[in-house]
């Protein structure tokens, strides 16, 4: 529960520090007092955007701190978050004079997720403006689901919709990343099959440029070749026989004369070495094949590669294996992306099998639920002064799952008798609003591990008997709950546990709101006070007494 409030520096508020208790905690005061100045620091408790016109004085920073007094099922959250579990926590929020906000649990700083995480399982705050949640689908449910026990099935169906949807996105990004890749594929196909058909692996292109050169002027060569070969082989005036009858004269004079040894050396070298390039020469006429299909085979070879050259714009072999690799690499990334769209729609099938068998168990456990809520609802609204009105709950089926089931709901009402069951937002009237939430909120109470529900001004539009059938539905719910009501009935007010006021007065000069606990005397002289007006009468006092039952 809510045990301190504290705030400082905020609003109309320069400090306040008031302690609550268990049971009904009533709070009364003046319209402008600062009631709702109270309620919006609580809300920045439960992580509210925090405003710096909030703060009263610029120089000094905004606090607002609220202590709670939980119980060990809390434990688990604080684990998960890495906080320091306390059965006293505090959760604390600053806001700096610069506008920055901070937020802190037992003095660990917190993120607002964590914050509002964390408030939204100890605090409530329903306020008289509120009751449009009353229409949303999604709070119809959570009523039907507090009283038909299906909090498991639901927790389990829940969890698995969010994978569901989670997949479902996925899948939907996948398809249209795959549709996006089909666009290319076929052309990247053909390019990638292009690239493979030429082997570009087996391709020295050096190789083939010379061997092409060699082929497209064989006849040129081997005529030469020839040529040469004949000079050399000529009979008496044949360049190797010439060269022999010098060297066998050249050895006979070195033989007669030693200085000529180093010249008759080099010269026999030159002449063997002649010999060597002649064989060579001999060897490569050989060599020299005029095939014109092998020919056509190499300029075939060599148009395809030119012509991938200025398609790829690049100029060489191996840019080309780079495009083919990272083509080849695209394709296969393509095939997985069948593989895992397949993947994820076995696992769509699979979790609609899961989430079909569990909505059917939900739609079972609402049937049985639904009599009972809609007793507790009748019976609360006849206690309220609503004698006639009716409450059905229409369910449908859904074509789609949704985060409740396989069904949509609509609560109808019907005030009167004689009059039609319409949906509940186009059949309430202002007055039957603020009843009709108020029995929800109690059915809420009491099928909830909430453990501190805020009321401001719920009971607006009501007065008389019903005003205090009103008061004794929450004393009733304070029995099981902290109930902390804002309220200006005095029939309210008389069935608290314990009574605050809010006051304002003028402090050096400026306006400033407090809130002060009311001893027994003080809170007779304010339930007359809400009766009777500013001047308090002994018959608001005799009222006053009856309403407290003193």
């Amino acid at each position: 529960m809510l045990s301190r409030i504290v705030i400082q520096n905020f609003a109309l508020i320069d400090h306040l520090d008031i302690q609550l208790h268990k049971g009904m905690e009533v709070i009364t005061g003046e319209t402008g007092a600062g009631k709702s100045i109270i309620l919006g620091a609580l809300r920045l408790i439960m992580g509210e955007r925090a405003d710096l016109k909030s703060i009263s004085n610029a120089d000094k920073k905004c606090l607002v701190e609220a202590h709670f007094t939980i119980g060990e099922d809390f434990k688990n959250f604080f684990d998960e978050q890495d906080l320091d579990f306390d059965t006293e926590s505090i959760i604390r929020r600053e806001i700096l004079s610069s506008g920055k906000s901070r937020a802190f649990v037992n003095d660990v700083p917190v993120t607002l997720d964590v914050l509002k995480e964390l408030s939204s399982k100890l605090i409530d705050i329903h306020s008289q403006f509120e009751t449009s949640q009353l229409f949303s689908e999604a709070y119809q449910f959570q009523i039907l689901d507090s009283v038909s026990e299906n909090q498991k099935v639901l927790e389990s169906y829940q969890k698995k919709f969010s994978t569901y949807q989670s997949l479902k996105h996925q899948l939907q990004n996948l398809k249209q990343k795959f549709a996006d890749a089909h666009k290319e594929s076929d052309y990247k196909s053909f390019l990638l099959n292009e690239l493979n058909e030429i082997n570009l692996d087996d391709i020295d292109f050096k190789q083939l440029q010379d061997e092409l050169s060699t082929r497209e002027n064989a006849e040129f060569i081997s005529e030469n070749l020839g040529q040469i070969i004949q000079k050399f082989h000529q009979d008496e005036i044949g360049v190797l026989q010439s060269f022999l009858d010098a060297k066998q004269k050249l050895q006979k004079i070195s033989d007669l004369s030693p200085k000529f040894e180093d010249i008759q050396k080099r010269f026999d070298e030159s002449y063997f070495e002649i010999k060597d390039i002649l064989s060579e020469l001999e060897n490569e006429l050989e060599k020299v094949d005029i095939d014109p299909a092998a020919l056509a085979e190499m300029l075939r070879q060599m148009n395809i590669l030119n012509s991938l050259f200025l398609k790829h714009q690049v100029s060489d072999v191996e840019s080309l294996v780079e495009i083919r690799n990272q083509l080849d690499k695209e394709q296969s990334g393509f095939t997985h992306l069948e593989e895992e769209i397949a993947d994820i729609e076995g696992q769509i099938i699979q979790l609609e099998k899961d989430l079909e068998k569990e909505a059917k168990e939900l739609s079972k456990l609402r049937d049985k639920g639904t009599p009972n809520l809609i007793e507790k609802i009748e019976n609360l609204l006849k206690q309220l002064g609503l004698e006639k009105a009716k409450i059905a709950l229409e369910r449908t089926t859904s074509e789609q799952y949704n985060a409740f089931g396989k069904e949509h709901i609509q609560i109808m009402f019907q005030a009167n008798s004689g009059f039609p069951m319409k949906p509940i937002q186009s059949a309430i009237s202002g007055g039957e609003r603020s009843r009709v939430m108020l029995s929800i909120k109690k059915i809420l109470a009491e099928h909830s591990n909430l453990p501190t529900l805020i009321l401001d001004e719920i009971d607006t539009g009501v007065s008389g008997r019903v005003a205090e059938e009103i008061g004794k539905v929450m004393h009733d719910m304070g029995k099981n709950m902290q109930l902390i009501v804002i309220t200006h009935l005095a029939q309210v007010a008389a069935k608290a546990d314990d009574h605050y006021k809010v006051t304002k007065m003028d402090v050096d000069g400026l306006t400033r709101s407090n809130i002060i606990p009311l001893n027994d005397d003080d809170r007779l002289q304010e339930i007359a006070q809400l009766l009777s007006g500013s001047t308090v009468t002994q018959a608001a006092i005799s009222q006053a007494k009856e309403l407290m039952g003193i």
